[in-house]
């Protein structure tokens, strides 16, 4: 990865291309024109599926495979129920270690605590895709396995208001949200933010605080913060708690636009710079840590807002369009090391490459982690 495009803190297919991929035709143009494009893409990719898995006995089939919908898209009970699983795994006790954690309270935490953990390993290196994929995976699947859910993990299609996150059905402050924003604080300064050698200033958004309305409202955050002032204790690993906050920001946002997810899966040729124009301070998945503000700019401890899953989501979803157009050239590319930046140095990745999940799971190889139809995976994007 390139190092003079940098960010603080995403992902495709299997089988042979099934038709000839979508003419590139909205490269500098409008947003509704790139709106247009994605939504080209995204019927490419699911015909692609379809017509792979259609022929299939076993594994992954056109029988058993889930859909993953955009939030706004589920029914309020859906919504409603995805809210109570994730709830529930905060009730739920942690399994990790109290030596090595001794600030996890929850099962929840336990995603965070492993985040932190791994966190310089698998960002700005040749794992932050493939890791991302299975670490999401895992927590859709302790939803269902331990908390009884029934449907997949949503994603959050942040062009959709990119104009002002605000008026996001995920952060509207509704009873079928994920909160809302935080309160307002007025008079503040930026907040200066430190991870993997970037040093950054991210300016005030609109709130700041603890969050007003809505689904985890009362949600405690107990581990954190490591990327920012004041830092948690035992390395961000140790007791915090305190409450969610949000600082959403259309500043960011506007760097989440329709025109801004054609550009990261149109013109990227490789996975090299695909995942250097994704990763990238101005890129798309920056854009939506920064624009949820709070916790969503520590690259450390991101996991500890439950909204940092919806859009993990949506960057596996653009993963997913991108290999989707040419899965037989793009399924299995790697690129670059196991440390950010190549700090410290580190052996290259490749295919057999064991990626860790420390207590989540056992180690998984970079092959078993390319397509959302092999391997452990059995899931499309809608």
């Amino acid at each position: 990865m390139k190092l003079n495009t940098l960010s603080v803190c995403l992902l495709y297919a299997a089988g042979s291309l099934v038709q000839a991929s979508p003419v590139y035709r909205y490269a500098n143009t409008s947003e509704a024109d790139a709106t247009k494009q994605i939504n080209e893409w995204q019927a490419h990719y699911n015909k692609y599926i379809e017509a792979t898995v259609k022929t299939r006995q076993t594994g992954c089939t056109a029988e058993n495979i889930v859909k993953r919908q955009e939030w706004g898209t589920l029914p309020a009970k859906a919504r409603k129920d995805y809210i109570k699983a994730v709830e529930c795994l905060t009730r739920k006790p942690a399994k990790s270690s109290k030596t090595d954690v001794p600030g996890a309270r929850s099962r929840f935490d336990d995603w965070t605590a492993v985040h932190i953990k791994l966190t310089n390993n698998v960002h700005f290196s040749g794992l932050f895709l493939h890791f991302h994929r299975y670490f999401l995976w895992l927590y859709e699947k302790a939803l269902q396995d331990e908390c009884g859910y029934k449907g997949t993990q949503p994603y959050w299609d942040w062009t959709i208001s990119w104009e002002d996150p605000r008026k996001s059905t995920v952060f509207d402050g509704s009873s079928t949200s994920m909160g809302s924003n935080g309160a307002y604080i007025p008079n503040r300064n930026g907040t200066a933010i430190s991870a993997f050698g970037i040093h950054a200033v991210i300016p005030p958004g609109t709130g700041g605080g603890c969050l007003t309305s809505g689904p985890f409202k009362n949600h405690i955050v107990n581990l954190g913060p490591i990327a920012y002032a004041p830092q948690g204790p035992n390395g961000g690993l140790g007791y915090n708690p305190r409450c969610l906050a949000r600082d959403l920001s259309p500043g960011f946002s506007n760097q989440t636009k329709p025109s801004d997810v054609v550009k990261v899966i149109g013109e990227p040729q490789d996975l090299y710079n695909f995942d250097d124009v994704f990763e990238g301070l101005t890129g798309v998945h920056a854009g939506g840590h920064f624009q949820m503000g709070g916790l969503g700019i520590d690259a450390f401890a991101s996991p500890g807002d439950p909204a940092f899953y919806l859009h993990h989501a949506q960057v596996d979803r653009v993963w997913t369009l991108w290999q989707g157009l040419k899965p037989e050239e793009r399924l299995n590319q790697v690129f670059g090391t196991s440390t950010a930046f190549n700090t410290p140095p580190s052996a290259n990745i490749t295919l057999d490459t064991q990626v860790d999940f420390d207590i989540l799971a056992e180690k998984k190889k970079i092959s078993e982690l390319t397509s959302t139809i092999d391997g452990p995976f059995c899931y499309e994007y809608l």
